[in-house]
């Protein structure tokens, strides 16, 4: 979190901003605070993106299917204003870093128990969005949040809001719609898109999960070297538990067809995990709860100068 600036708002909507959680593709993102008390993620869209319609007449639709999203496993959309100056969403608040802070900080790679944990719970964010009538696009890391009962997904269905005219998987700058090194093959040639490029994606983040390495590497040999290794060659997956190892594999098939489906994918999984403890590792359960305790303090006063407590980023 940073404190707001003076060029920030004091409020959007109905909604009082108490610090910046940060900036995306899409626009500012705020903590904020309803007047009835409940903590939400503001995001505020960028004014250029704004003043093209053809960008307003998607975010409309795909805000408007992404609140038809229930469950446990996501992030609500609670409220927004597209057709407003400048557009708006309003989603509830978790209370969690992301899943690449957890990963990719001082804690590293999850273990097995908490990656299986993950997996259904990913899995069932996947059927509950599915079911809305939306595909993700854009699972990753960075947008799976990890509390202290379960992660949950954010971002669903507006990243599709980005996407042109110009072309099916396409932004306003040209590149395709999703994140290096967690995108499907079919994502990186420009083909249709379907729930099973959600599989995929869900693949390469429990790999991720497992291991603390991408299954097709990084991009430090370029981005376009990254895009032929998905689309092309096997994954690696050796720092994958071995009892996951098959399940993720699958996940990252080639074909789409060949993808086991969201059902297939919690059969595999096994039945839930009866354990009463902690789903995490405890250092990092006993670091989410000092950061819950934390957020019931944020305050900002008039004026946005005060600085938001030291938590990690979200």
């Amino acid at each position: 979190m940073e404190r707001l600036t003076d060029g920030d708002p004091q409020r959007i909507g109905a909604y009082r901003l108490l610090a910046r959680l940060g900036a995306g593709g899409m626009g500012q993102v705020y903590l904020a605070r309803s007047d009835r008390g409940r903590t939400v993620a503001v995001k505020l869209v960028r004014e250029d993106l704004a003043a093209r319609e053809e960008f307003r007449g998607r975010f409309r639709q795909e805000v408007r299917a992404a609140r038809r999203v229930g469950g446990r496993w996501t992030a609500p959309v609670l409220d927004a204003d597209t057709d407003a100056p400048v557009p708006w969403v309003a989603t509830g608040y978790v209370a969690g870093p992301s899943l690449h802070t957890v990963v990719g900080g001082d804690h590293g790679p999850l273990p097995e128990r908490s990656v299986r944990v993950l997996a259904r719970g990913l899995t069932h964010a996947l059927q509950d969005i599915h079911a809305a009538g939306l595909i993700h696009r854009d699972l990753k890391p960075s947008n799976v949040l990890v509390t202290l009962d379960g992660p949950r997904v954010i971002d669903f269905g507006i990243a599709r809001a980005l996407e042109t005219s110009a072309g099916e998987g396409l932004t306003r700058t040209g590149a395709l719609v999703g994140s290096p090194g967690f995108m499907a093959p079919e994502q990186v040639r420009g083909d249709r898109i379907t729930p099973a490029c959600d599989v995929f994606c869900l693949g390469s983040v429990l790999a991720y999960a497992a291991s603390g390495t991408l299954p097709f590497g990084g991009s430090d040999s370029g981005v376009h070297a990254l895009m032929f290794r998905i689309a092309q060659e096997p994954p690696e997956l050796d720092g994958v538990p071995e009892s996951l190892r098959d399940l993720v594999r699958d996940c990252l098939h080639k074909t789409p067809e060949s993808r086991p489906s969201l059902a297939e994918i919690l059969e595999r999984l096994g039945p839930e995990d009866a354990s009463t403890g902690p789903w995490l590792p405890g250092p990092l359960t006993a670091e989410l709860g000092s950061q819950a305790v934390q957020l019931l303090d944020v305050e900002n006063p008039e004026g946005g100068t005060a600085p938001a407590p030291a938590l990690p980023p979200m």
